[in-house]
């Protein structure tokens, strides 16, 4: 990654991000953070600067941890068939967002107005679009691919509409049959993952053998 964390601070925001998951930003003190993570308080200021600080440290860290690891798998696929790569990424898009469904959305709520963050989240969503870029040309080359979508709308769609489901869960989970909170978050990735298969492929013009 770019930037350099140590293992302590790592463990700080993997702390902050849990509890922050579980009663949001403002009802997570520093206090709360400390005593879960077993430091001083002071740790906060000597690691941080602040909790506020600290935050922008989280969704840095998460950001380019994401995009380190989207890079090594996407190098892990790319001599495959386009339809395999293309596959393969959604899953992967949606994969992620459900895993960090509760960061998404403190991200867009107490972070949105920040500059800086914005920048590492646009760089990454850059990275995806270089890359469903390259599987789309390769599959409308290799005849594999009738019609050429726009990498960006392809990438709206899948995050728009995952994102939709993470926070409109009420509404969804009429639709997805479940037994509890572990069943539920199965059973919706694995419809959202269907059907953003079926649509991604039907703008793509593609057609299985």
């Amino acid at each position: 990654m770019g930037k350099k964390f140590s293992e302590k601070q790592i463990h700080i925001l993997d702390i902050a991000e849990e509890l922050i998951a579980k009663k949001g930003y403002e009802g997570t003190s520093v206090r709360d953070i400390c005593t879960k993570a077993n430091i001083n308080v002071a740790m906060i200021s000597y690691y941080f600067g602040s909790k506020e600080k600290m935050m922008s440290y989280l969704y840095q860290y998460r950001v380019l941890k994401t995009r380190e690891n989207f890079s090594q798998f996407a190098d892990t696929i790319k001599d495959g068939r386009p339809e395999m790569q293309m596959k393969e990424m959604i899953k992967y898009i949606v994969g992620q967002l459900f895993r960090y469904n509760y960061f998404h959305g403190f991200v867009t709520q107490e972070l949105r107005h920040t500059e800086n963050l914005k920048d590492e989240l646009l760089d990454f969503y850059q990275l995806f679009v270089r890359k469903l870029d390259e599987v789309i040309k390769k599959g409308v080359t290799s005849g594999v691919f009738t019609f050429t979508p726009k990498p960006e709308d392809i990438l709206t769609t899948i995050i728009g509409s995952t994102l939709f489901v993470i926070r409109n869960r009420n509404f969804y989970e009429l639709y997805v049959p479940h037994k509890d909170e572990e069943s539920y978050a199965k059973e919706a990735e694995k419809k959202v993952k269907m059907n953003l298969l079926m649509n991604v492929f039907a703008v793509l013009g593609y057609a299985a053998d």
